[in-house]
């Protein structure tokens, strides 16, 4: 096979294909598809966070465990436990919780959150999910700001299990190319459970106040 300047051919063939395959690629958000006919009744209950792609500021890194419910009226709420690392040593357990407002399409939501405590994110983010079974695997995704081009600029996105021993082989590639659908492969960490308690919650925002407040007295 014919060479150039050194490189194979099939190698400088195989480059174009994938920088074609990028090129052609949509990564505006308005043309991301998300789960048809979404039942957020058969969403609801408990999922493990296994793998998380970051946003700027302060939220759950590891251990993150999510519980989505359905009043009577047909409203979701849904509350969060996991690790929140401060000041780069201190491990603590912290809680948040979300209200979530349906849009017109049943699978995009507006999700209110905040945290217990003061120090967690808060605001107001879409919330899509993208693809689930509902008994195995879902994937979530939010932008929270969009570049001039309609490409996000701060987005976040959870691969939840219903097993916290992570997902079947078969829900990992079907979350693979989802992720890849939404200009988002290898962009994702893994979420640790490793069922490592934290100390009291109450006690260390205890700590905190005391530490802040005796940096601010000394400045």
């Amino acid at each position: 096979m014919a060479q150039i300047r050194g490189i194979p051919a099939w190698l400088m063939l195989l480059g174009l294909l994938s920088w074609s395959c990028r090129a052609q690629r949509d990564c505006r958000v308005s043309s991301f598809g998300v789960q048809e006919n979404f039942d957020k009744t058969r969403y609801s209950g408990i999922w493990y966070a296994m793998a998380k792609k970051d946003p700027e500021g302060l939220f759950l890194q590891d251990n993150v465990i999510a519980q989505f419910s359905v009043d009577e009226n047909g409203k979701m709420s849904a509350t969060a436990r996991g690790r929140v690392r401060l000041f780069n040593n201190w491990d603590i357990c912290a809680d948040m919780i979300g209200s979530f407002t349906d849009t017109e399409d049943p699978a995009k939501f507006k999700m209110k959150y905040w945290g217990v405590a003061s120090y967690l994110q808060k605001g107001n983010d879409d919330h899509w999910v993208v693809d689930t079974d509902y008994d195995t695997y879902a994937l979530h995704y939010s932008c929270r700001q969009l570049n001039d081009d309609g490409t996000c600029a701060d987005s976040y996105s959870f691969v939840f299990s219903r097993d916290p021993n992570g997902l079947t082989p078969d829900a990992q590639r079907i979350v693979r190319q989802k992720q890849v659908d939404i200009c988002l492969e290898r962009k994702y960490r893994v979420i640790v459970h490793n069922g490592k308690s934290f100390s009291s919650r109450i006690v260390l925002e205890w700590l905190v106040i005391v530490v802040l407040g005796n940096s601010l007295s000394n400045r």
